[in-house]
């Protein structure tokens, strides 16, 4: 099945003669080619359903930049960051299915399908959502559907992965074996040790220069925080979505489709909060303190909902103005004033431990930091080589049990720190011989400076 694709409702579509697979390092840098597969005809220029394997949805919106921007192709490029490059591309009209698989530890977006609308905002120009999961809420995107115009509808699966359990004990071949498989056709029987055998000869590799980005390096340290040893082997052996009834999930949504794209963070199979490694254990329930997220009544109605995003929009804004102050100023006085702004007494423990740790704190990271503590914490789980090959395996199943994509396009995140230094070469070779060893063929681009990879 991996091998036959959905053709589309209305034109026909060209076709690559070899799958293209398109690596990057920041995740936001594969949408020009996506966009430039639109271009050429190979995708369609709408109903494409987006595939997205992460260990973050990657599904908020630039909060300030105005909805038209996406007219502008390169505009648009300019004002994407990692966790906001998606909705831009569903409120072009270009998107209309999300299925964000997670591993066991990303919990950001509650389980099942989520059907909402995007817009723009008629009061602030800007592109917002009818959503009302914490995720959105919490970044204030929330609006009701009569404050929005040129509305897409975008509908969201949200789809728990786990790893297939793997026994500790391995066969010289390096096959691992499954403890309780899955009642597998023999022809889909495919072991991991084909994700570990070369493919070379079916790679053919073009890899590009590309301009050096300005990234934070944040891997100081590599501290290996796991899941406690409860939680972990829960989620290996947790079959709260056997892998075989994922597949079955996917490819309904993909009927409904015209196309897809298949896209990886490397991240998914193994991930870090790099926050925790730039801040102390003090400094970060300071942080989680200061940009707490006050959740609004299970059943609150439009007005409560309004009330919990103009809360929380004044809140963070209030943050924002206080570290770019600091950025001035962090003397005593400066401090004082705004802790004295309801909710920002914690403000004044935090900058004097950043300032006992180092000569000249960058607030703008710590404004940055603070963003990402809200209503849950980013997932931090730094898997071990036998839940890395349980991903592996369950994706292999997917993908076999799934149509083939049009592209595939995979994000290192490594740079950053949240896939691994020491491990994303690793996990992007796996990844790449386990998609040879499902598609065949592949034309693979390395688009990303030589000096982070060891390929």
């Amino acid at each position: 099945m991996a091998g036959s694709g959905a053709g589309p409702r209305g034109g026909c579509l060209r076709t690559y003669p070899a799958l293209p697979v398109w690596v990057v390092e920041d995740h936001q840098d594969v949408l020009p080619f996506i966009y430039r597969a639109i271009g050429s005809k190979h995708l369609p220029g709408s109903h494409i359903t987006f595939v997205h394997l992460d260990s973050h949805p990657d599904l908020l919106i630039p909060v300030n930049m105005p909805a038209d921007t996406v007219y502008d192709k390169e505009a648009l490029f300019s004002e994407l960051s990692i966790e906001n490059w998606i909705m831009p591309a569903v409120y072009a009209g270009h998107i209309s299915q999300v299925v964000w698989l997670h591993p066991p530890w990303a919990q950001q977006i509650s389980e099942g399908k989520h059907n909402f609308l995007i817009g723009k905002d008629i009061s602030t120009t800007t592109i917002r959502v009818t959503g009302t999961d914490n995720y959105f809420l919490s970044d204030g995107l929330y609006v009701p559907a009569d404050q929005l115009e040129n509305q897409k509808p975008l509908n969201l699966h949200v789809i728990l992965i786990n790893p297939t359990e793997a026994s500790d004990n391995c066969e010289e071949n390096g096959e691992v074996v499954s403890a309780k498989r899955l009642k597998l056709n023999t022809d889909e029987t495919a072991s991991t040790a084909s994700a570990s055998s070369s493919v070379a000869a079916d790679l053919h590799y073009n890899t590009s220069t590309v301009k050096k980005k300005e990234v934070q390096n944040t891997s100081a340290l590599n501290r290996r925080e796991t899941l406690s040893e409860c939680s972990a082997s829960s989620s290996l052996r947790n079959s709260e979505s056997p892998i075989r009834d994922v597949a079955k999930d996917v490819c309904q949504v993909l009927q409904k489709g015209d196309a897809y794209v298949l896209d990886i963070d490397l991240d998914f199979f193994s991930v870090k909060n790099p926050f925790k490694e730039m801040y102390t254990q003090t400094e970060y329930e300071l942080l989680q303190e200061l940009y707490s997220f006050k959740k609004p009544h299970r059943n609150a109605t439009e007005e409560g909902l309004l009330d919990c995003v103009e809360n929380r929009v004044h809140q963070l804004e209030d943050l924002e103005a206080a570290f770019a102050d600091l950025c001035d100023s962090d003397d005593e006085e400066t401090l004082q004033k705004w802790a004295s702004y309801p909710g920002m007494k914690p403000l004044v423990q935090l900058v004097h431990s950043l300032k006992t740790r180092m000569e000249s704190p960058d607030y703008e990271m710590v404004h940055q930091a603070g963003l990402t503590c809200d209503y849950v914490e980013l997932p931090h789980h730094v898997s071990t080589e036998e839940e890395i090959e349980g991903l592996i395996k369950s994706i292999e199943v997917l993908l076999k049990d799934t149509p083939k994509p049009t592209l595939v396009t995979i994000a290192r995140s490594s740079l950053d720190d949240y896939c691994p230094s020491e491990q994303v070469d690793i996990i992007q070779e796996k990844v790449l011989n386990l998609l040879g060893s499902v598609y065949g063929t592949l034309d693979v681009h390395l688009d990303y400076s030589s000096i982070s990879s060891s390929l």
